[in-house]
């Protein structure tokens, strides 16, 4: 990687709270998909690693919804299992995911292929998601649940305090309004 790369991966670093002892799995989170080439049917690696970020999402989403279930657990301690299931699905679905990766401007960061840039997909909400949970993925491979925790419990916190009420779905609302309908 160049010296602006690495320059513009601890820029990343600052923003995100974490320090990565193996640069590796960060520059694994940032690379989507599209960025490794196709090669008789095997993925070839265009950067060192030749990884993309989907397995690191799949851990992040798991420790994402750890972590935001136990803060809502502690937030909302009367509240029954129904209410904070539903807030739970609205945290950690792609809009929350989006919004936080575009508060740490994440998709300047992004490992994409040309076309997947030039189409748009540093902005694209579910690749920013997709990437958000890579990012938490590999804080939790690099440091640990706390390391993760922490990241997790900075972004969320204010999106946890600004929904006072649990979300509700058009399908739920609308089973209630035909039931009390009669």
């Amino acid at each position: 990687m160049s010296k602006s790369g690495e320059s513009q991966l601890d820029d990343l670093m600052q923003v995100l709270g974490h320090s990565f002892s193996d640069l590796d799995l960060l520059r694994t989170a940032l690379t989507h998909p599209s960025a490794l080439t196709r090669r008789t049917g095997k993925a070839g690696p265009r950067q060192k690693g030749g990884q993309d970020n989907q397995r690191l999402e799949f851990l992040g989403d798991r420790v994402l919804g750890l972590v935001v279930a136990e803060m809502l657990y502690r937030t909302f301690g009367k509240e029954d299992e129904g209410a904070m299931a539903k807030r739970l699905a609205a945290l950690v679905r792609q809009e929350g995911l989006a919004h936080v990766a575009r508060s740490i401007d994440l998709g300047r960061h992004l490992i994409l292929s040309r076309g997947e840039a030039d189409g748009g997909g540093r902005d694209n909400a579910a690749t920013l998601a997709d990437a958000c949970e890579a990012i938490i993925g590999a804080i939790y491979l690099d440091a640990g649940l706390d390391a993760a925790r922490k990241f997790v419990e900075r972004h969320w916190a204010a999106l946890i305090a600004a929904d006072v009420s649990p979300p509700q779905d058009a399908k739920t609302a609308l089973q209630e309004w035909a039931q009390a309908a009669g």
